[in-house]
């Protein structure tokens, strides 16, 4: 390497340039810097390497091609937006030999190398001219500059070079045109580059020519019909366009101004697609729509209140909360005017109580439309705000299309199971619904379809749910909320009487047969046919009754019907259900508790045993975990009570506990069963039965506070369905004593309580056992005496 010549070297990354050329160079990295200006102090000479893997930082012999070009550098720039750059001429290639230095600069040995192949008269030549030609003026950008240096170039080496140097040519390429030092052999690779290159450029070409010509017969086909329309107007024929039907139908729908302007901008739209475009008929289903939704179309209401209430009496029998609130919308309807927003009421209550049938109640009774629009088990927000005209066969959401459909923008809109909207990638439907069921937003309803505003506020708005605890928050914030908690039997058998039969009679084609069901045969039917809050399982029965009736009036048997208790058998069957009912005899460590269900109220037995252990406690029954800490609440309570109670405290820790709630394949939670909890653990200890005619709800504290407790007019339902007398409840809601059912507070002794003292009192007799309590055995052992259980039935029964 010592013959060899030594010059700074600077390694291209990601890129090659050819001799025969003066170009600028990009610098980046501080040894090719030093390089250029080592270069500059010197002759300017410099040896240019190319990388073949850009992303090397510091390159060594191995990563650099074995072929270089030497140049020199004219001057090296300083520029703000680019950096520092090198202008330099290349003069041709040299063998790289490796190299010799690497700081603080990097530093390279060559030799020469000669072209043998070289010529000036190889055919190729005049072709790749030709070709370059052709490639600049199909691209429009021929140079003339460029076409005269490029006539100059004297060998197929030299023209290789500058060729290569214009066009963009894959890296790869590029390393092998670099390397080879076979000027013809280079020519003849640019050629074949050049014609591809050459051919795609062709198509390229020939492609945007065609939508060219597509776009100029676009333009000559709407001149002709233009042409068209004229001719028939000089010949008298002209019908009405399109485009001037959907014009008359804009004027006419009523539209608010910003929304008319948006009609009238999408029908010039129209005009200038021409009939047969696919944008045309997007544009077209867009205007229809626009048109046909009911702007400045109101039903007229109804605001006779009188005339109101006797037709929600008419249709169903109860429901007090739902017809006041409807009766008052009336009222201040008919004394506000228009400036009234719509109501938005949620009805929420078990399946069956009517909570659907209502809506089209308050519907008839206003003289409004009804819609109604099931949101069961919807995942898209589409279904709401519809989808965007973007979308192949998009159209608007469901409360737009419930307007088109009744042609009203005031009508009863019922959206049915709303706690059972689902949200999925799709999006949030409950989200969508925020703007619908908000009174300060639905004003200026807007779908993702129409995009503009509708007025929604005029809309009654009646939603149905099973559950509120499904609802999200926000959305539950905009609505109110009526409870209907369901029937009870004199109610059941009230509506039976006056509704289900009279409409079974109609369903069935026999409304002139004189048919008639006891009262006791319903109450029957009720009690243990039934299970349920409303009454869509006993209008089924009814149904049953009547359609094995009309198979005996089929059969030429002549009324009239009159069907008894003992009868129900014979038509329904064996009875499927027996009600929870008060137990028959007071016991130890039994307690009856409320609770609520999906299917209304119910009542509960708490059972607690006793048996000799360590204090261990279980608890069985299918126990949610607030259940399960409100019994653990109750049994702290016991313990820390327990000399007041009559109980040595040891003997919590000598006992082990069993508290259990039948019917334990199904679920419990919750905690107002505390202090039915309670009561049953401390009248197993201290061995006092509790009352069997004595129901209890509420939650219980540490301290024996009873708190306040939801559901209460199911839960009395419950207890007064199952003979219970007296129900003790937290005094926290003894405001809500006044909305319960007449027949109800009638019937019941509704005791309120404020502390768990009370409801032992209240709840526990006399003791007729002694309590359980450590037996002495001598040398400092004690021993658990539990008292012998005695039969429910074989105990003396104790006054209540």
């Amino acid at each position: 390497m010592a013959n060899l010549k030594q010059l700074p070297a600077i390694p291209l990354r990601g890129g090659v340039v050819f001799p025969g050329m003066t170009t600028t160079i990009s610098i980046g990295r501080s040894k090719s810097l030093a390089a250029a200006q080592a270069a500059v102090q010197g002759d300017g000479e410099i040896l240019i390497l190319v990388q073949y893997d850009a992303e090397v930082e510091e390159p060594y012999t191995g990563d650099l091609l074995p072929v270089g070009i030497l140049g020199t550098v004219r001057d090296v720039m300083r520029t703000p937006h680019v950096g520092v750059q090198m202008l330099v001429e290349l003069h041709r290639r040299v063998s790289f030999d490796g190299l010799s230095e690497t700081e603080p600069y990097l530093v390279g040995g060559y030799d020469e190398l000669v072209d043998t192949s070289d010529t000036e008269s190889d055919p190729a030549i005049a072709e790749v001219i030709a070709y370059l030609e052709q490639y600049a003026e199909i691209l429009g950008e021929v140079n003339r500059q460029v076409m005269m240096t490029l006539r100059n170039q004297r060998t197929a080496g030299e023209l290789a070079d500058y060729v290569a140097g214009l066009l963009n040519v894959p890296f790869d390429l590029e390393l092998d045109l670099l390397s080879s030092t076979h000027g013809a052999e280079r020519l003849h690779i640019v050629r074949d580059f050049l014609q591809k290159e050459l051919q795609i450029a062709e198509v390229r070409s020939k492609l945007q020519e065609e939508a060219r010509d597509g776009a100029d017969k676009a333009q000559r086909e709407f001149l002709l019909r233009e042409q068209m329309k004229a001719i028939r107007r000089e010949l008298g024929e002209e019908g009405e366009s399109l485009t001037d039907q959907l014009r008359a139908r804009i004027d006419e729908a009523g539209m608010p101004e910003e929304v008319q302007e948006r009609a009238v901008s999408e029908l010039k739209r129209l005009d200038q697609q021409g009939g047969h475009s696919a944008e045309a008929s997007v544009i077209r289903t867009y205007l229809e729509w626009l048109v046909e939704l009911p702007w400045n179309k109101l039903s007229e209401d109804n605001l006779n209140i009188k005339h109101v209430r006797e037709v929600l009496d008419e249709d169903h029998y109860g429901l007090e909360d739902v017809k006041d609130r409807i009766v008052e919308y009336v009222a201040v309807r008919k004394l506000a005017g228009n400036k009234m927003r719509g109501a938005i009421i949620n009805l929420n209550g078990p399946p069956g109580v009517g909570k659907t049938s209502i809506a089209t109640s308050v519907a008839r009774a206003m003289g409004r439309e009804m819609v109604r629009i099931s949101l069961g088990g919807v995942r898209d927000e589409a279904e709401i705000r519809g989808h965007r005209r973007t979308y192949i066969g998009a159209i608007p959401g469901r409360i737009i299309r419930a307007l088109r459909d009744v042609q009203t923008r005031n009508p009863v809109i019922v959206l049915d199971e709303i706690d059972k909207v689902g949200s999925d990638w799709r999006g949030d439907p409950s989200s969508a619904l925020l703007e619908v069921l908000d009174p300060e937003q639905n004003n200026s309803f807007t779908d993702h379809y129409l995009e503009v505003p509708f007025d929604l506020s005029q809309v009654i708005f009646i939603t149905t749910s099973n559950t509120t605890s499904t609802i999200p928050a926000p959305l539950l914030d905009r609505m109110e909320s009526i409870n209907m908690p369901g029937y009870i039997e004199d109610e059941k058998v009230a509506i039976a009487t006056g509704y289900l039969i009279k409409k079974q009679l109609e369903g069935h084609g026999i409304e002139s047969v004189e048919v008639t069901i006891d009262e006791d045969a319903l109450r029957r039917m009720v009690r243990h046919y039934t299970r349920e809050a409303g009454v869509r399982q006993l209008e089924r029965n009814i149904g049953s009754i009547v359609r094995k009736l009309a198979v005996k009036i089929a059969g030429d048997e002549e009324g009239p019907f009159h069907v008894s208790s003992d009868d129900v058998d014979e038509f329904l069957g064996p009875e499927k259900f027996t009600h929870s009912l008060a137990e028959e005899r007071d016991e130890i460590g039994v307690a009856t508790g409320l609770a609520v269900s999906g299917f209304g109220g119910d009542i509960l037995s708490i059972e607690v045993g006793l048996s000799e252990g360590s204090g261990k406690v279980t608890l069985t029954g299918s126990l949610g975990d607030v259940m399960q800490e409100s019994a653990q609440a109750a049994l702290t309570y016991a313990r820390s009570h327990a000399r007041a109670l009559g109980l040595e405290p040891a003997i919590f820790d000598r006992v082990n506990i069993h508290i259990h709630v039948p019917a334990g394949a199904q679920p419990k939670d919750g905690p107002s069963a505390g202090i039915a909890l309670a009561t049953a653990i401390v009248s197993a200890f201290t061995q006092r039965p509790v009352r069997r005619d004595v129901a209890m709800t509420g939650e219980v504290t540490l301290r024996g506070k009873v708190l306040a407790i939801g559901g209460l007019k199911s839960k009395t339902i419950a207890a007064h369905r199952a003979g219970i007398s007296t129900v003790l409840l937290p005094k926290e809601n003894a405001k809500d004593i006044p909305e319960l059912p007449e027949r109800i507070r009638e019937d019941l002794n509704l005791v309120t309580v404020d502390h768990l003292d009370e409801v032992i009192k209240a709840a526990l007799l006399e003791t007729i056992e002694a309590p359980v309590t450590l037996a002495d055995e001598g040398s400092g052992k004690t021993r658990v005496i539990i008292p012998s259980s005695i039969d429910a039935f074989d105990r003396p029964v104790q006054a209540s």
